[in-house]
C-alpha cells in the first residue's frame, strides 16, 4: 500500500483532501492483499515483536513481514481446510498474542472472524457464539498460563448449535524448541485441535484454497456492548479495513520501520487495526507488550524502559493509562523517537494532559472513535492546532455532523458551537448490525435521503471546524475505555425483592474517567441497606467492571413528563456529590451545582466560602473529566 503523509493543518486541508479521488489513493481490495503488498514490500523488516512478560531485559520474539504472512496464511489454510467459508464465521477469544493476529488476518482471509472479550463469563460468551453463528473457536489450551479461558470455555461450547472445531493455543510454543503437538480429547460432539500443529502442517506459503475477496465482503463481527438480550454486534467491511489503515498511517504519517505500541486489547477494534494493520500498511513494527496489555501487572512500571529500548513512534491509550504513567518513575530514559501520544475512548483531564507533556515533551492528540465506525474517525492534527479537549478534526473522507434529529430525521445542521447529535458517514462506517432489529434507530436520514449513523453522542463544532464532545444522548457509561451498559445494572438490582426502581449512571472518577453507579428506590416498608444492595449486585453482575462502585437510596426517582426515568438530574446529582467529597477531602467550603450549557455541556459551577483558597480547589478537581466554573 502507498502510504504518503497528509499535511492536515486545518479544515479546509481536510477538504481538499477529499476532493482527490478516493480510488486514486491505494489499490488493495482486501486485508490479505494489502499484506501481502506489505510483505512484497518489507519482507525481512520486523513486523511484529512480541514481548510475554513486558520487562525491559527479555529476549523478544519478533516475525519479520515475509514470516508474519506466512503464518497468516497457513491459518487460512487451517481454516478452509475445517470447512470454513467466505460466509462462515471463526471466533478468537484470546489474550494479546502473535496467534491471535494469525487468527484474525487468516480468518478474514478463508472467511469471517468474531472477536470476544476474555473477560466475559460464560453466558455472555455463549450469547455471542450463538448470535454469530461461529463455526471455529479458538482459545487457550486447558492448562495455559494466565487467563482460565478453556474453564469458561468447556461448558458451553457443545451448546453453540453452528459450532464444528475448537482450536486450542498453547502460548509455550512461542518459546519452546522442538514442541511436539498436543492431542486434545473430543470436547462432547466437538472435534479439538492444537492450533499452531495445525499450521505447522500447512507447508505451503500461499493460499490453497481459491477466494476472489471483494471489498464488500464481510471481514470481522465486533460485539459493541449491551450484554442482556440479543448482543449488538457491528460487521466491517473488507473495505472498511483496508480504507482505516490507510487513513490512519497517512494521517499519521507513519514511516518504515518505525516502532508503534499495542497494549490494547486485540478483542477490541482498535488495537487490530489503528495499531495492527494500518501499522503494517506502512511498513511500521507493532510492539505487541505482553498477553494481558496494559493490564498486565508491572507493565506500567516498565513502559518508560521499553518505549525507549523499542524506540517507539507512537502508542494509543486510553486516558487512565496516560494518568496512571505519570505516577511511575521517569527516569533518565530517552524517548526522542516518541512522536504521537493518540488518545481516546473516554474525556481527558486537562491537569493530565499538561503533566503528562512537561514530563515527556511529546504532544498527546486526542481523537474519537466508535466500533460502528471501524475504530477512528476524528483526530487533532498531528501537524496544525491542537485543541486540548478537543476530539480534533475528521480524517479525510469521513463525514462527521452536528445534526439537529427529530426521531430518525434530520432536521437540519447545527449552527457553530450548537449542541445536536454527532453523525457520521463515509467509507469507515459499517454497513448496519448483524441483526437488523438493532438498526431502526440507530440511523438517521436527511434531506438528500442518504443516511447518517447516530453515534449517539451529543458535540458541537466550533468556528475552525474543531469537534467537542458534549455528553451522550444514550446511557452507556464508560469506564476508562470499557463500555457498560447500565441495564445490566438495572436489571439485576431489581431482581432483588426490596427494590422498586434502579437507574444506573456513570459518576465522574478521577482514574477511570467515569465508574458505575446506581441510585435505588426501595419498596414501601423495605430497610435493605445500599451495602447489602451492593453485595446482592456483585454477586450476580456478569461484569466485574459493571459492578457500581456505589449504591445510593433516595425516596424518589426524577422522572420526565412521561414518567420516564430522568437520567440527567441523576448524573447531575453524581458530578455534585464527587465534586463535593473531593473539596471537603482538603477542608474547603463550597457548594457545587450542575448545569447544561449550550456550548460546553455538562458544567460543574463551584462557589466557594474563600475566593482566596481557588488555586487549591481548582487543583483538587484537576483530574476529573468534568468541566469546572467558579462562580
Amino acid at each position: 500500500m502507498k502510504i504518503e503523509r497528509l499535511d492536515i493543518r486545518t479544515a479546509a486541508d481536510v477538504s481538499a483532501q477529499n476532493s482527490i479521488a478516493l480510488a486514486s489513493r491505494y489499490t488493495e481490495r482486501s486485508t490479505y492483499e494489502l499484506l501481502q503488498a506489505s510483505a512484497a514490500a518489507f519482507a525481512d523488516q520486523p513486523a511484529l515483536t512480541f514481548l510475554m512478560r513486558g520487562t525491559p531485559d527479555e529476549e523478544p520474539i519478533v516475525y519479520s513481514y515475509r514470516a508474519l504472512l506466512a503464518r497468516i496464511t497457513q491459518a487460512a489454510n487451517a481454516f478452509s481446510r475445517l470447512g470454513l467459508g467466505p460466509s462462515d464465521v471463526v471466533a478468537y477469544l484470546l489474550p494479546n498474542l502473535p496467534q491471535t493476529h494469525f487468527v484474525i488476518w487468516g480468518g478474514e482471509t478463508a472467511g469471517r472472524v468474531a472477536a470476544i472479550n476474555p473477560l466475559l463469563e460464560p453466558a455472555q460468551i455463549l450469547q455471542i457464539l450463538r448470535a454469530v453463528r461461529a463455526r471455529l473457536l479458538v482459545t487457550l489450551a486447558p492448562g495455559a498460563p494466565g487467563l482460565d479461558l478453556w474453564t469458561k470455555c468447556a461448558p458451553i461450547v457443545n451448546e453453540v448449535e453452528t459450532l464444528e472445531h475448537v482450536l486450542c493455543v498453547d502460548p509455550a510454543s512461542l518459546v519452546m524448541e522442538g514442541r511436539q503437538p498436543r492431542a486434545y480429547p473430543p470436547q462432547g460432539r466437538l472435534a479439538v485441535h492444537d492450533f499452531d500443529a495445525l499450521l505447522d502442517q500447512e507447508a505451503d506459503s500461499r493460499l490453497a484454497f481459491s477466494r476472489q475477496i471483494d471489498p464488500a465482503d464481510i471481514a470481522s463481527l465486533f460485539h459493541t456492548g449491551g450484554t442482556t438480550g440479543m448482543p449488538k454486534v457491528a460487521p466491517h467491511t473488507q473495505a472498511n479495513e483496508v480504507f482505516l489503515a490507510w487513513s490512519v498511517a497517512a494521517t499519521l504519517g507513519t514511516e518504515p520501520g518505525q516502532g508503534i505500541l499495542c497494549g490494547l486489547p486485540l478483542f477490541h477494534v482498535n488495537a487490530p487495526l489503528a495499531t495492527g494493520l494500518a501499522v503494517w500498511a506502512a511498513g511500521g513494527n507493532v510492539v505487541l507488550a505482553t498477553p494481558g496489555g496494559y493490564r498486565t501487572p508491572g507493565l506500567l512500571t516498565n513502559l518508560w524502559a521499553l518505549l525507549a529500548r523499542y524506540r517507539v513512534h507512537a502508542m494509543m491509550a486510553v486516558p487512565t493509562i496516560y494518568a496512571s504513567l505519570l505516577d511511575m518513575p521517569f527516569g533518565d530514559h530517552d524517548l526522542s523517537s516518541l512522536r504521537h501520544c493518540l488518545v481516546g475512548a473516554a474525556p481527558m483531564p486537562i491537569e493530565v494532559f499538561n503533566r503528562f507533556e512537561r514530563l515527556t515533551g511529546v504532544q498527546l492528540l486526542e481523537g474519537y472513535g466508535m466500533t460502528e465506525g471501524t475504530a477512528v474517525s476524528s483526530l487533532n492534527p498531528v501537524a496544525g492546532r491542537r485543541k486540548v479537549g478537543s476530539i480534533g478534526l475528521p480524517l479525510p473522507y469521513n463525514e462527521l455532523a452536528v445534526g439537529i434529529v427529530e426521531g430518525t430525521t434530520l432536521q437540519r445542521l447545527a449552527e457553530t458551537d450548537e449542541i445536536g447529535l454527532l453523525l457520521m458517514r463515509g467509507p469507515n462506517v459499517f454497513p448496519g448490525y448483524l441483526y437488523p432489529s438493532h438498526d431502526s434507530t440507530a440511523w438517521v436520514v436527511g434531506a438528500d435521503r442518504r443516511r447518517w449513523f447516530n453515534s449517539g453522542d451529543l458535540a458541537r463544532r466550533d468556528e475552525d471546524g474543531y469537534l467537542w464532545l458534549a455528553g451522550r444522548a444514550k446511557d452507556l457509561i464508560i469506564r476508562g475505555g470499557h463500555n457498560i451498559d447500565p441495564q445490566v445494572i438495572e436489571e439485576c438490582l431489581c431482581e432483588h425483592p426490596d427494590v422498586a426502581l434502579a437507574a444506573a449512571v456513570g459518576q465522574p472518577d478521577a482514574h477511570a474517567g467515569e465508574v458505575p453507579m446506581a441510585y435505588v428506590v426501595l419498596r414501601e416498608g423495605s430497610t435493605a441497606s445500599s451495602e447489602a444492595l451492593r453485595e446482592f449486585a456483585a454477586g450476580r453482575i456478569p461484569e466485574r467492571a459493571a459492578v457500581p462502585v456505589r449504591i445510593e437510596i433516595i425516596a424518589q426517582m426524577p422522572v420526565t413528563a412521561v414518567g420516564k426515568i430522568f437520567k440527567p438530574r441523576l448524573r447531575h446529582l453524581a458530578i455534585e456529590r464527587v465534586c463535593g467529597e473531593l473539596l471537603q477531602v482538603k477542608g474547603i467550603e463550597a457548594s457545587v451545582t450542575v448545569r447544561d450549557d449550550k456550548r460546553l455541556g455538562t458544567v460543574a459551577a463551584i462557589r466557594l466560602a474563600d475566593a482566596a483558597i481557588r488555586d487549591t480547589a481548582t487543583a483538587a478537581l484537576a483530574r476529573l473529566p468534568v468541566a469546572i466554573e467558579f462562580v
